[in-house]
């Protein structure tokens, strides 16, 4: 097959170029490198744009004959999004718009979303399956759901056909070695923790232990990016399966505390990790963690590094890299 991967040079982007190339299919990333990196394509074929482009697009589906389109081109960073809603409105939303368009005009009516947990908002019942209420509660959240309602109404008027995949935390490297997590600035919980395992930060905050879970402090449905990405491979067969368009839950289906992970990281890295602590932060609820049923049946997706040992040892061989230094 022949594959457009938007944002490719990113976390689960580029891992996820790792995994079609492996498979054999041809493909091309577009990335802006607005938080990409290039030495993570690992020569991939790149066509360097920005998908708020129109005129960038259509060249580009002109040149190429994609099967489906992978898009993994939003910006993430929950607090940021409250700060700056327009920019995630711009790039999440209208940016994505322009790029539906473009294949709509170039006939290209398979794409896969990167979607997230957070179009659930505050959960009303845990482990959250596809049916629970979405009710975001930050304009990152907002910016997805309203994308995958675009794309409920691209399906009735075009007959594009997508499948959104909601991600819970996505973590871990590749288990090569040869990829691996470096957003900046860096928010996601595991690495903050690690680099400060490495010494390239002092400490790991913990926000709250009140909580209303075994050791107070917040649980998570943690998912290993290689999970996430063989996910969108099997999301892919589904849609040149005549698939019709839908959603899925990514997470193991079970939760790990904040003080679980750090203990964990204490016992694969060996080093104290040493632990500050402020208040709660607004809108963290207790606990996220999938109900992944669904595209189990359906998909026959299984996590293949469903423990957080593994999960933290590949994250913790990439950190040790220090490929960005």
């Amino acid at each position: 097959m022949n594959f457009l991967v938007v944002g490719g040079a990113g976390y689960i982007g580029s891992h996820m170029v790792k995994q079609l190339r492996r498979a054999g299919h041809e493909l091309v990333v577009a990335d802006n490198f607005s938080t990409g990196y290039r030495s993570a394509l690992m020569g991939a074929t790149l066509v360097e744009l920005d998908i708020a482009d129109a005129q960038a697009l259509d060249r580009l589906f002109a040149a190429h004959a994609f099967d489906a389109v992978f898009h993994f081109a939003s910006f993430i960073q929950v607090g940021e999004s409250v700060s700056e809603p327009a920019k995630y409105y711009q790039n999440n939303l209208a940016a994505t718009l322009t790029l539906l368009q473009a294949m709509i005009r170039a006939d290209v009516k398979r794409f896969i979303f990167s979607s997230t947990a957070a179009v659930y908002g505050d959960p009303v019942y845990v482990p959250i399956d596809e049916d629970h209420p979405k009710a975001a509660i930050n304009p990152y959240g907002r910016s997805k759901w309203m994308v995958e309602q675009m794309l409920e109404d691209f399906d009735r008027a075009y007959g594009l056909k997508s499948v959104c995949l909601r991600y819970f935390n996505a973590a871990g490297a590749d288990p090569d070695g040869e990829l691996g997590e470096r957003h900046e600035p860096e928010t996601h919980l595991l690495p903050l923790i690690l680099q400060a395992a490495s010494g390239r930060r002092e400490s790991i905050t913990i926000y709250g232990r009140d909580y209303d879970t075994p050791d107070g402090t917040c649980i998570r449905d943690y998912v290993h990016v290689s999970d996430l990405v063989a996910a969108h491979a099997l999301a892919v067969d589904y849609l040149l399966d005549d698939g019709e368009s839908t959603a899925f839950n990514l997470g193991n289906g079970q939760g790990f505390s904040v003080q679980q992970v750090i203990d964990t990281a204490r016992r694969v890295t060996g080093k104290e990790i040493r632990v500050s602590e402020a208040p709660r932060r607004a809108g963290d609820p207790p606990r996220l963690v999938a109900d992944p049923t669904r595209a189990q049946a359906i998909l026959g997706w299984r996590a293949q590094f469903a423990s957080l040992e593994q999960i933290v040892r590949h994250a913790w061989a990439w950190e040790q890299k220090h490929p960005w230094q």
